[in-house]
């Protein structure tokens, strides 16, 4: 057992000591088993949240209507869930209800996959009633029972599917593609913004390319904003071994192979800053095409977004990223932000003595053109002096 789970094992200790029940569950015990980093991890128990919460001094009812309680131990977090099962699914998403039981079988038969459905006690033994672990060795993505029937409790499980088809490399089982492709307009029922979660993780994961892959294969496509008709382009998404580092660049990848504009992205229900970087890449894209090479210009009006832009550029044209090379270059501009000017406004204002007007943010433009491109030194003094041979035009100052 890895120093995660010990430094967790206090709180199973603890729900123990009162007479219930307490497991390690979920993602973390998959990836303990696979060897993976861990992340959260999660807690399963026979206690009802009121005993939870009575139980331990300091925690936040997250979402007890559905068992869950936040018990924050020793400065860190962990999710503690009562065992439940689940009602009838509404909207093909949610449960209408759920009942608390005091069985860890029941528990984990309400789970999605059986590679999610392994519980570890505190002795680090796993319980697998479901044989998540034999579907873990043979890298198979299967359903907890009958899978037709998982998907229409809940159609997100399909992209959930796909998801860690993506981030594990794994295969999916006969029956659960079955199901994906006989069920896939499900999809239709869920809100866009839980679907563009999924489809950003499928994204960003080392094995995408047999996602989408999948995702073409399945039929799953046309069920999400505006790729219905984009079978081509996600294929040729698909076709770059370079793994986006960013969900700026999983994004602006997509964008440039479909062709998306903003209104295009809006229908993802993605944030406002999200679409507003990703344009930004787009352009730059366009910008660096224009010119067939990345210009002084070009480093210095897009910065920051240099590695997402270049990282890009390297997938959609099968070249090699130069991320270190470009930011080196960057950083050797003489300046690296328009704020970097040794001279403002309202030292030209008082310089020319004149009232400000569309002159000043000309001069400044062409000032900080003069810095980039090293006609003049970033030095007040020396600006001053541009400032007033620019003003009079004079060529031989």
């Amino acid at each position: 057992m890895n120093e995660q789970f010990r430094q967790a094992l206090s709180v199973i200790e603890t729900l123990k000591r009162h007479g219930h029940e307490a497991y390690f569950v979920g993602g973390a015990v998959r990836d303990y088993i696979l060897q993976r980093p861990i992340g959260d991890i999660d807690i399963a128990t026979s206690a009802h949240p009121q005993e939870v919460m009575a139980i331990f001094p300091k925690t936040v009812p997250v979402g007890i209507a559905h068992g869950t309680v936040m018990v924050i131990e020793r400065g860190i977090s962990y999710e503690v869930t009562t065992f439940r099962k689940e009602g009838r699914y509404e909207d093909y998403r949610r449960p209408k209800d759920v009942t608390f039981v005091r069985s860890l079988y029941e528990d984990l038969q309400r789970r999605d996959f059986t590679m999610n459905a392994i519980a570890m006690n505190e002795h680090g033994e796993m319980i697998d009633p479901f044989g998540g672990i034999e579907a873990l060795k043979q890298r198979m993505i299967e359903t907890v029972g009958d899978a037709a029937e998982r998907f229409n409790e809940d159609a997100l499980r399909m992209m959930r599917a796909l998801r860690f088809v993506s981030q594990l490399g794994f295969s999916l089982s006969p029956n659960t593609k079955q199901a994906i492709m006989q069920y896939g307009h499900l999809l239709q029922h869920i809100a866009v913004e839980r679907i563009a979660v999924e489809f950003e993780k499928l994204l960003l994961g080392p094995f995408m390319s047999k996602a989408i892959e999948l995702f073409i294969e399945t039929n799953l496509f046309l069920y999400l904003p505006e790729l219905a008709t984009k079978k081509g382009e996600l294929a040729q998404l698909g076709a770059s071994s370079l793994v986006p580092a960013h969900r700026i660049e999983a994004w602006a990848r997509l964008a440039s192979v479909a062709h998306f504009q903003n209104q295009q992205l809006k229908k993802w229900k993605l944030p406002n800053h999200l679409i507003r970087d990703v344009s930004i890449c787009l352009k730059a894209l366009e910008h660096i095409r224009s010119f067939e090479d990345w210009t002084i210009d070009a480093l210095y009006k897009y910065g920051p977004y240099i590695p997402h832009i270049e990282r890009t550029r390297a997938a959609l044209y099968g070249d090699e990223p130069h991320v270190s090379l470009l930011m080196k270059q960057w950083e050797a501009l003489p300046i690296r932000d328009r704020k970097e000017l040794a001279i403002n406004g309202h030292d030209l204002l008082a310089l020319f003595e004149r009232k400000s007007g569309p002159w000043l943010a000309e001069m400044i433009e062409n000032m900080e053109r003069a810095v980039l491109h090293r006609q003049v030194e970033n030095e007040k003094e020396k600006l001053k002096e541009w400032a007033v041979c620019n003003q009079k035009r004079e060529n031989n100052c």
